[in-house]
């Protein structure tokens, strides 16, 4: 099943629900699902690396809100953002904790025989795409850094 028939499907159950929290989060992933496919002007749909990309957008969207809200002592908005944030994640694969992150970015740096922060970009390449959806790119930014200095 798609990304945007799961959507489909779980928006008509929060509705049934009356989940307020779970239909934000849907309605927003359904928009942009929606101007996805018609900025690509595509029939055919997203690939799902795509449509993986495009969650881990909306909840790096919601994430500097609720920075900027909690700066600003707004804790209601805050808590509304990270709401959907919760709803979002569900449908993004399972995030690497910390060890696991560090043993990959460990082997790529291996591989890749970098020594030094002067080859940062190349293993920041390597590891964005051998990572993608699997951790975000300010937590394997900082792992690399970490491992390199």
């Amino acid at each position: 099943m798609s990304l945007e028939q799961t959507i489909n499907d779980n928006l008509k159950k929060a509705m049934l629900a009356k989940d307020e929290k779970g239909l934000r989060a849907l309605r927003a992933i359904k928009a942009a699902l929606l101007l996805a496919k018609t900025a690509e002007g595509g029939a055919a749909g997203m690939t799902p690396e795509a449509e993986i990309k495009m969650l881990q957008k909306l909840v790096k969207q919601r994430k500097d809100s609720i920075a900027i809200f909690e700066q600003q002592n707004r804790s209601d908005l805050a808590k509304t953002e990270q709401e959907e944030v919760d709803v979002i994640e569900q449908y993004l694969p399972k995030q690497m904790d910390a060890d696991t992150l560090r043993q990959v970015i460990s082997g790529i740096i291996a591989e890749a025989g970098v020594t030094n922060l002067s080859g940062l970009g190349q293993v920041m390449g390597i590891a964005s795409k051998q990572l993608a959806g699997q951790a975000d790119g300010k937590s394997i930014s900082a792992m690399v850094k970490e491992l390199l200095s």
